[in-house]
């Protein structure tokens, strides 16, 4: 049943996505280029390092309407979670889209933080099935992740084209091209 309401709060689409920061400025082309290959894709696997130094990933929703260089997530500030940023903020946010040929990885450094205004901004319905308290749970807090870098993959041909490429790679031994591939540094 979790799976379930999972899944339909992760495919419910979004609306309002803004272009504008906070303060009403434009986003530069870097967090557009990143902001519009994520932004309908909110479903994201966080990974961490637990303390034996092995990495862990867990399903995260993305939240907001903008990218200013930060990413939001809510979460508990009693969770596992939250003492693995503490040990080691490094995190790598996996995007995918597979019906529309679109992969992103997304590094950067996150911490746990407890700022109402932003929390009062970000609160929605997802939001407060997690916290049944609502914004006044006292482990209530966001994670936000400072991107460092992103590299995404991405092949806008149509399928039928995608699988003439690969047929004519099968008949000619070459590798195929298969659509961008790209790094942004922040």
């Amino acid at each position: 049943m979790l799976y379930q309401l999972s899944y339909l709060a992760w495919n419910v689409p979004v609306q309002g996505i803004s272009r504008l920061h906070e303060e009403g400025e434009m986003m530069d082309d870097k967090q557009k280029e990143l902001w519009e290959r994520i932004e309908d894709v909110r479903p994201t696997m966080m990974t961490t390092v637990e303390a034996d130094g092995t990495l862990r990933a867990r399903p995260m929703w993305t939240q907001g309407d903008s990218f200013d260089g930060s990413l939001w997530f809510f979460t508990a500030d009693d969770a596992p979670k939250a003492e693995e940023l503490e040990r080691n903020p490094q995190v790598c946010l996996a995007y995918g889209k597979p019906d529309g040929d679109l992969f992103v990885s997304v590094s950067g450094r996150a911490s746990v933080v407890h700022d109402r205004a932003k929390i009062d901004e970000l609160w929605n319905t997802f939001a407060e099935a997690w916290f049944p308290e609502g914004k006044d749970d006292p482990h209530l807090a966001l994670i936000r992740v400072d991107v460092e870098q992103a590299q995404y993959w991405e092949d806008r041909k149509p399928k039928l084209l995608q699988f003439a490429e690969v047929a004519a790679a099968l008949i000619t031994r070459k590798p195929p091209k298969s659509g961008e591939e790209k790094k942004l540094d922040f």
